[in-house]
């Protein structure tokens, strides 16, 4: 028998905004500080034009995202498993393999650390970050065992890290020595390429595609949005329907409040597209007038450290430490709320599937056992390669789910739940092409990809 539930009065804005902020930090510290600087200093203004585009593409599916777990209090991964046990259980293997990885986050952190530090002294370069990432994979897997929950602290850490860089990279760009390369900077944002750079290196194809499908927060980071909107008890996330999704009375004041929530939901994700944007704008300004006339590159064992000259040009040798610290804070915190949602989404999904899973999940271990068990495979798998290396892995994996996501959002939000609210969705049919705009986009770079990596 399905439930009958009525939206409770709309919060407020102020007491529900926060997994934008969250989105923001973690789009800065998983792609825009590494890749976007590295492509500004290597080539110039070339690929910049790229940037807005792939971040606005991320839009449509936050959207669509939130708007399903808003509505039906549910995940999106339940999402998924309505559609298809099969299908469901193909997306989630390929997000196990995707984030094996991302303890590269934490060694990418190292970087700054090590170049912050000098410690170990006995230790190289490759060897300082790895005691780094490692350490700090530690320090933040004993505060999430030690708290009851976490949500609030990552909300409140990322936010707080993301506001700081946020103004930090406002007073770097307000140096007056830099001005100069307005001119060139604000060319290049709208003269697409044609074609490719004359100095181009095929091997910067996956660098490239990393970018732009991390441009926002791509792959199956995107998805962690749900999440988040879950654990703050948004919408009717607080309804647990299990089986049978809820009905919502067609009244006036549930038609009022689910107006607020969509209102939300649109400047939630402008706090995290547009925060992004900017943010990531800086960057790359910073970048091409600091380390690409200088011919520094960020690559390898020094992919954060190389950017301390963004802060050092309005602080000096203060700055610098100021930078390589909070670029620490940023890829490292990107460890912890990709290590917290990835745990968060296998309490939601393996239950489902296993009865054993769903038997711990019910005596709440399920969630501390999952982080556990993930903080050993990524504490092992960050010593496979480089951080960029392993980040560009996580990435084209991750490319695949993107391509599936248009498609199986779709299905959801404009076939399955029409059935269901259909006086609440009416008169958003025009969503949906944004949705095939993005699965159209996707599939030509993939084309790209491919042809650059393989055939040139």
């Amino acid at each position: 028998m399905k439930k009958i539930v009525n939206f409770e009065p709309f919060p407020g804005l102020l007491k529900v905004v926060g997994p934008g902020f969250i989105w923001m930090a973690l789009a800065q510290g998983s792609g825009e500080l590494i890749w976007w600087p590295y492509l500004i200093a290597k080539y110039g203004t070339f690929f910049l034009s790229l940037l807005i585009p792939a971040c606005l593409l991320q839009w449509p599916i936050n959207y669509e995202i939130g708007k399903y777990t808003l509505i039906t209090g549910e995940s999106i991964f339940t999402g998924f498993y309505r559609i298809g046990k099969n299908f469901s259980i193909l997306l989630w293997l390929l997000m196990i393999i995707s984030f094996l990885w991302f303890g590269a986050f934490a060694s990418a952190g190292g970087t700054a650390l090590a170049e912050l530090t000098n410690f170990p002294s006995q230790f190289s370069l490759r060897g300082q970050t790895f005691f780094w990432g490692a350490l700090s994979i530690l320090f933040f897997y004993i505060i999430v065992m030690w708290l009851r929950s976490t949500y609030s602290f990552i909300e409140s850490f990322m936010t707080l890290v993301a506001l700081v860089t946020f103004f930090g990279l406002i007073w770097a760009v307000s140096d007056p020595s830099i001005f100069k390369f307005f001119d060139t900077f604000f060319v290049g944002l709208y003269s697409f390429p044609t074609s490719l750079p004359k100095q181009w290196d095929n091997a910067d194809a996956t660098k490239l595609i990393t970018a732009i499908s991390f441009a926002g927060l791509g792959g199956f980071w995107i998805l962690f949005y749900s999440y988040w909107l879950q654990s703050k008890g948004l919408g009717l996330s607080k309804n647990d329907s299990h089986h049978n999704l809820a009905i919502i009375p067609a009244n006036s004041d549930n038609f009022s409040i689910w107006k607020k929530w969509l209102t939300f939901l649109r400047i939630d994700i402008s706090i995290g597209v547009f925060g992004n944007i900017f943010t990531t704008l800086l960057m790359c300004f910073l970048s091409l007038a600091l380390l690409n006339s200088k011919n520094l590159i960020p690559d390898g064992f020094q992919i954060a450290s190389v950017q301390s000259e963004f802060f050092i040009l309005r602080w000096g040798g203060f700055g610098k430490y100021l930078f390589l610290f909070i670029a620490a804070a940023f890829l490292a915190d990107t460890w912890l709320a990709t290590a917290d949602a990835f745990s968060r989404i296998n309490c939601d999904f393996l239950p489902k599937i296993s009865a054993k899973a769903n038997k711990l999940n019910k005596e709440k271990r399920l969630y501390k056992n999952l982080f556990t068990i993930i903080t050993l495979i990524t504490f092992m798998t960050m010593f496979l390669d480089q951080p960029g290396s392993l980040i560009q892995l996580s990435a084209l994996i991750g490319f695949v789910g993107t391509l599936i996501f248009p498609i199986a959002l779709y299905y959801l939000n404009y076939c399955l739940l029409p059935k269901q609210y259909p006086d609440f969705l009416d008169g958003q049919s025009y969503s949906k092409y944004w949705l095939l705009l993005v699965f159209i986009v996707y599939t030509i770079l993939l084309l790209l990809f491919l042809y650059f990596k393989f055939l040139i």
